[in-house]
């Protein structure tokens, strides 16, 4: 942190009395831009967002700045103390500042996240004439939808319109665009002979699901938003590869395209259902999730402060 010199002396008690604190430093005057001092400490991840919430409290992010990093490898008795004191596991925390900044990136509408999903349906489309399932696992990884879709459901737990908006905006852009390039380009490869009606409407055992939505479509993406969100909010982020391969957003998007292309209205209408489903049950479980997660913490700090109310002075590792 950079803070002013005179908030300097309440944001050092701050870090003392709060728990899973540890590794206190302070470098007075080392700050130029802006002017002040420097505090730094280590905190164990579940009293993190606490710790932040009191920061922005005392006007710290405004007046100077707060950086968080993640610390790998931490050889130290009084970090392993202060990991012990802090309430809860620290996979199961949930640093919801993080978890905004996090979904406000990745649900931009920038050139590269266009470019992505474009990408992605085009390799569907690819997949999904050839009835090649590789190529369709391969294009949901590709996929950079589930960042709009986590940026939605953060904005409406934390009743931050303006990032649900921007987030819904990017994903609803984000596929059109890449499905009217996608129909332009299986008319490309239809032009160059790659693509034909037949390829279209001959049996596809490996693909056809992805136009005839079920339950279980939307089922699968219930569930898929479940773990996707956890994954998000406890910063293992290699599961979200399995979410994305478990969804057939993009290939829902990718079939429509193509059959619009030849006409294939039903099969339109069909995948079209399916990106839908898929979309609307991410979402639903996904804010349920980080609703239940945001309740159960709340619950979680507020049994931690009684702790120490009855416990008299703080229970810190100072």
């Amino acid at each position: 942190m950079i803070t002013p010199a005179g908030l300097t002396d309440e944001v050092v008690a701050l870090v003392q009395r709060t728990v899973g604190t540890t590794h206190l430093a302070v470098l007075t005057g080392a700050a130029r831009v802006p002017a002040g001092d420097v505090v730094l400490c280590d905190v164990a991840r579940e009293a993190a967002d606490e710790l932040l919430a009191a920061l922005r409290a005392l006007g710290v992010d405004s007046l100077g700045s707060i950086a968080v990093e993640h610390i790998d490898l931490s050889l130290s008795r009084s970090a392993d103390r202060a990991e012990r004191e802090a309430p809860g596991e620290g996979a199961d925390a949930v640093i919801w500042e993080q978890l905004t900044g996090a979904t406000h990136e990745e649900s931009t509408l920038s050139i590269t996240y266009l470019a992505f999903l474009a990408l992605a349906t085009m390799i569907a489309a690819c997949g999904v004439v050839l009835d090649n399932a590789i190529l369709i696992v391969g294009a949901m990884a590709v996929g950079p939808e589930f960042g709009p879709v986590a940026g939605v459901c953060t904005g409406l737990v934390q009743r931050a319109p303006k990032l649900a908006a921007r987030s819904l905006t990017a994903l609803l852009v984000g596929f059109a665009v890449a499905m009217a390039a996608t129909t332009l380009f299986s008319l490309a490869m239809d032009a160059l002979g790659q693509f034909d009606r037949g390829m279209l409407e001959n049996p596809r055992p490996n693909t056809s699901f992805i136009w005839q939505p079920d339950p279980f479509s939307f089922i699968v993406a219930v569930l898929a938003g479940v773990a996707g969100v956890l994954s998000l909010t406890s910063a293992k982020s290699g599961a979200l590869v399995g979410v994305a391969i478990s969804v057939t957003t993009v290939p829902a998007a990718a079939n429509a395209a193509v059959a619009l292309g030849y006409g294939e209205f039903a099969q339109m209408w069909g995948s079209a259902e399916q990106l839908l489903l898929n979309l609307a049950g991410i979402m639903v479980a996904g804010t349920l999730t980080l609703s239940a997660q945001k309740l159960l913490w709340r619950t979680q700090q507020n049994r931690v402060r009684h702790h120490k109310d009855a416990n008299g002075a703080s229970n810190g590792v100072f």
